[in-house]
């Protein structure tokens, strides 16, 4: 059951928190405070905020955590949390790419349950990794692909998984910014320069870091499994490093195609991610900058329009998800925040001896993780081949 509200097991206080990252001038890190503790589940308790030390201690009132919780490094964190009877329940990655791995593979190996940023790691291998960290430890493993919190795009993933679409033929997934149109990595502004930076972002650029989101919000709402990739990568910023523009075409297995388009260099495009699905019975539509409207189409209907707690016709994963009444619009954070419910919700389950399913979960998991780096690097493979054709799908992957 996905829900914002608390499960039935006995874990009868809230989920104690700790934080990486989010020190002062960061973005994500912000986010993922305010999204844990929306449904008053959690408690922000300790936190290694940056990897200054000074800047780490400074940034702990910002949050109210206690000094004495107030680490230096995330090593150190670990080492004296795991010593402690009120240890934290699960912690926050809010890092840049490169340091993803290390901190999830040293908390995972703690017995700590994470909630890690996306993508996953700097790397393919890297994730291969940690997966196997985290089967071996049990943990919980979550990866921030907020965009499968918001309602309507589990109300999609409903009618595409109960064949009320019909057969999925067609996938359109874009996610179009212009904020990189000039170098702004020169001027140091600090997100910039790590996103365009290929020591911290690793091997893709706009790819990496917002492609990732489009392909994951394809999978998540179809269920369909990728078979083979081709994709084209540009710099069209001179000097830029990695890309900031590229697009990909998908292969699935049931003989849907997809495409995958992403850009950071559009002249006044913010955060535009949307999906197109086609069915043979239904057609989709979702817009996350007016994220509490799904369009629905049928040959010879009208055009439907659903909207985020809006009546009956919804399902019971999009009304679960909703705090408010309809025409109270809900965005990010409390996206953010369906996608940390479901992850506490497993979280309590596990606590209290339960079973947990790992594969097939309303969080996007370690797999998916994995699958997201996967993405990464047969892109950049591919376009290195001037489109070709490359092998796509992974193992252990969700259905």
């Amino acid at each position: 059951r996905d829900s914002v509200m608390p499960t039935n097991a006995p874990l009868n206080r809230k989920l104690r928190m700790g934080l990486i990252g989010g020190g002062q001038g960061a973005f994500i890190g912000r986010v993922h405070a305010t999204a844990a503790v929306i449904d008053n589940r959690a408690a922000l308790v300790a936190g290694a905020l940056s990897s200054a030390p000074a800047k780490a201690k400074a940034s702990a009132p910002d949050y109210d955590i206690p000094e004495e919780r107030a680490y230096t490094s995330f090593k150190e964190m670990a080492a004296a949390e795991a010593k402690r009877p009120d240890k934290v329940d699960f912690v926050s990655v809010a890092t840049p790419n490169h340091t993803h791995f290390e901190i999830a593979k040293t908390f995972a190996e703690a017995g700590f349950n994470v909630i890690c940023d996306k993508p996953m790691t700097f790397d393919l291998a890297q994730a291969e990794e940690l997966l196997k960290v985290v089967e071996k430890s049990g943990v919980v493993f979550a990866v921030t692909h907020n965009y499968t919190g918001y309602p309507l795009v589990r109300q999609a993933r409903e009618m595409a998984l109960s064949g009320e679409l019909g057969e999925i033929n067609a996938i359109r997934s874009n996610y179009i910014q212009g904020w990189l149109r000039t170098r702004l990595e020169s001027s140091d502004q600090k997100q910039a320069k790590w996103r365009t930076d290929p020591k911290q972002s690793g091997a893709a650029g706009c790819f990496g870091d917002i492609a990732t989101h489009a392909y994951n919000l394809a999978r998540f709402m179809t269920g369909l499994k990728p078979k083979q990739i081709s994709c084209l990568l540009k710099v069209f910023e001179p000097g830029r490093a990695l890309d900031d523009y590229g697009v990909a075409a998908v292969r699935f297995e049931n003989g849907a195609l997809g495409t995958v388009t992403a850009s950071q260099i559009s002249h006044g495009r913010e955060n535009d991610l949307f999906i197109e699905i086609d069915g043979t019975k239904k057609a989709l539509e979702w817009h996350q900058e007016e994220p509490n409207k799904l369009i629905v189409r049928e040959n010879g209907q009208p055009h439907k329009v659903y909207t985020r707690n809006g009546g009956p016709y919804l399902g019971a994963a999009a009304g679960g998800a909703s705090r408010l009444p309809s025409g109270h619009p809900e965005a990010f954070f409390e996206a953010f925040a369906n996608v940390y419910g479901a992850t506490y919700d497993a979280i309590v389950k596990k606590a209290a001896g339960e079973k947990i399913e790992t594969v097939d979960t309303v969080y996007p998991n370690v797999y998916d993780g994995v699958e997201g780096m996967l993405f990464i690097q047969q892109c950049v493979e591919s376009s290195k081949q001037d489109g070709a054709w490359l092998p796509f799908g992974h193992a252990k992957s969700r259905t």
